[in-house]
């Protein structure tokens, strides 16, 4: 009997996640990888642009408040970069949108979600309706 290795065909999305909780951090890695997408994680801003720039992810879902670099100014950084301007960014955060700084919105994201106010089938819809737009 021939078992065949579907996690991974190739062409399937690239998912950089980006969060200093690493029971949330795999939670999201452990869901995406079962759908079939090539995950890697990060726990702060300064290894997470360091992994966006070798992995060039089709999708980055940002923590805001990490440790060392927070997540708006990895963003403002890899906005500044020309291999990182375009890549879609959703931000994954418990602070409320009103207290999301002005300059995230300005840098382009994709999306804010909750996190305490989201499953992860419902951040795994969202982040599949943002790679087919």
């Amino acid at each position: 009997m021939l078992i065949l290795d579907t996690r991974y065909t190739g062409d399937m999305p690239k998912i950089a996640i980006i969060e200093d909780d690493q029971a949330i951090s795999q939670m999201y890695r452990f869901k995406f990888e079962g759908e079939g997408y090539t995950v890697e994680t990060a726990e702060n801003g300064v290894l997470g642009l360091k992994l966006a720039e070798s992995m060039k992810p089709d999708i980055i879902l940002l923590d805001l408040m990490m440790p060392e670099m927070t997540g708006d100014e990895m963003l403002a950084k890899l906005r500044a970069t020309d291999w990182g301007k375009d890549i879609k960014v959703i931000v994954l955060t418990n602070v409320g949108e009103q207290e999301i700084p002005a300059k995230v919105k300005e840098l382009g994201v994709s999306g804010v979600i909750l996190k305490a106010d989201m499953t992860p089938r419902q951040v795994a819809d969202i982040v599949k309706k943002q790679l087919s737009a």
